[in-house]
């Protein structure tokens, strides 16, 4: 099973040092931008040497390239992590959410698709009894039990398509 996790996209370089900005919205990027952290590019693994946001990109040094023209190779590719590098502790990835089972008013559904409405608001959507139901993913609504693959839904009036 492929572990390997998309985290983002290289879009440039910046400066002449060999920095490195890449477009990314996944969720976790504190834990996989780590300076230390292995990151693939291109079949390749590379180590994050420095790692910082500036406006809407992440910004890293990659170890043994301090030179725009080392890293010229590597523009517009994707950037990806390995799932053990991020070390998770009670955080669940969007696409693990889509193996979990769904529980509902004692009626078992699945999960069809994490995404966001807006860039705060994340919307599960959940098939239970062939209906589609849009549950905010928040803790008012959703608790995720990560040991038995299980998410518990409490609906509110109204929440059924």
């Amino acid at each position: 099973m492929n572990n390997n996790i998309y985290i983002g996209k290289i879009t440039s370089t910046h400066g002449i040092k060999g920095e490195i900005k890449i477009k990314s919205s996944f969720e976790y990027k504190d834990k996989a931008f780590r300076p230390g952290n292995k990151i693939l590019i291109n079949n390749t693994i590379y180590t994050i040497k420095t790692y910082r946001r500036h406006k809407d990109f992440e910004m890293i040094t990659l170890d043994g390239f301090d030179n725009i023209n080392d890293v010229l190779f590597l523009m517009k590719n994707k950037v990806f992590i390995n799932k053990e590098e991020l070390k998770l502790s009670d955080e669940v990835l969007d696409e693990d959410l889509l193996l979990y089972k769904v529980i509902c008013d004692n009626k078992e559904g699945t999960i069809k698709e994490v995404f966001f409405a807006s860039p705060s608001n994340k919307i599960i959507r959940v098939l239970i009894d062939d209906k589609e139901v849009l549950v905010p993913y928040n803790k008012e609504f959703v608790k995720v039990d990560k040991n038995n693959k299980i998410v518990y839904i409490n609906l509110v009036d109204g929440m059924i398509l």
